[in-house]
């Protein structure tokens, strides 16, 4: 049974920023120092935590503003704010002027849809962007039992679309040229590789990440009819081929930083 906007907000909130957002954003703060900005607008804000942690850190003058995806996330970030007392503003709705600073998370961007979301991205931006997503080489040992399942599961005329789902995923490379032709130059980049255990296939295709952000993406390709199937099998398959052992996927988050002009500044990483 899906799950409604509420929940899933809820879900983001208490179990998926702390395990999958904070990868992401803990190489951020490492990657990026804060110069002279005087606005910043985070575009994805999810449920608000590392707005609110870069509240903590920027100076009282310098405006920040955050941009949930949905109304739902917008309540329970707004609700954080006021009790902490925090001057951040929080909206699902897009603010009309430019600010100095656009930080992006998107991480759960879908590929196809990348080059609009960062052209959308760069024109809210007056001097710089930061934003981070898995690249090339994140999920293999999830795809490669994906495939195999398919195969098992006589449903080997969609073992297409797994490889898709391998090739979908961009190059670094590849990110930095939507990221030219979207506006941004003097790119820079840091990619760390993060390491996602679990007990076993079932706690892997029942943790929230998994089944309520991560397998209806994967599992588009699939008819409504098949998903259960093949989540079971993807979750036998997992235990027949991890040898007793924990079951672990990497992801290459990697964080990008441009500017709209000559110079960057801010990102401390040379490109990996």
């Amino acid at each position: 049974m899906s799950k409604t906007q509420k929940e899933l907000a809820f879900l983001r909130d208490l179990s998926v920023e702390p395990e999958w957002t904070a990868r992401f954003t803990e190489t951020f703060d490492k990657s990026y120092e804060f110069t002279d900005e005087e606005s910043v607008l985070y575009v994805n804000a999810g449920a608000g935590n590392h707005v609110l942690a870069l509240r903590e850190k920027l100076k009282d003058e310098v405006e920040i503003f955050g941009v949930t995806e949905n109304e739902e996330l917008t309540q329970i970030a707004q609700a954080k704010a006021k009790a902490v007392k925090a001057d951040v503003g929080f909206s699902s709705l897009i603010p009309p002027e430019h600010f100095d600073l656009v930080i992006a998370d998107a991480s759960f961007v879908p590929p196809d849809q990348l080059p609009v979301f960062l052209k959308e991205t760069v024109g809210l931006a007056e001097n710089r962007v930061v934003f981070f997503l898995p690249t090339r080489g994140s999920f293999g040992e999830v795809f490669s039992m994906l495939w195999e399942v398919c195969l098992s599961e006589d449903l080997i005329e969609r073992s297409g679309a797994v490889e898709d789902l391998i090739t979908g995923i961009p190059t670094v490379s590849e990110v930095e040229e939507m990221a030219q032709s979207a506006g941004l130059k003097q790119l820079k980049s840091n990619t760390t590789i993060e390491v996602f255990e679990f007990e076993d296939g079932e706690e892997f295709v029942n943790s929230v990440l998994v089944a309520d952000f991560l397998l209806p993406v994967w599992f588009g390709f699939l008819r409504q009819e098949e998903k259960e199937e093949v989540r079971k099998k993807l979750s036998r398959t997992i235990d027949e081929n991890r040898d007793s052992l924990s079951f672990r996927f990497t992801v290459k988050a990697t964080i990008f930083g441009g500017k709209k002009g000559l110079k960057v500044k801010g990102f401390k990483s040379e490109k990996v």
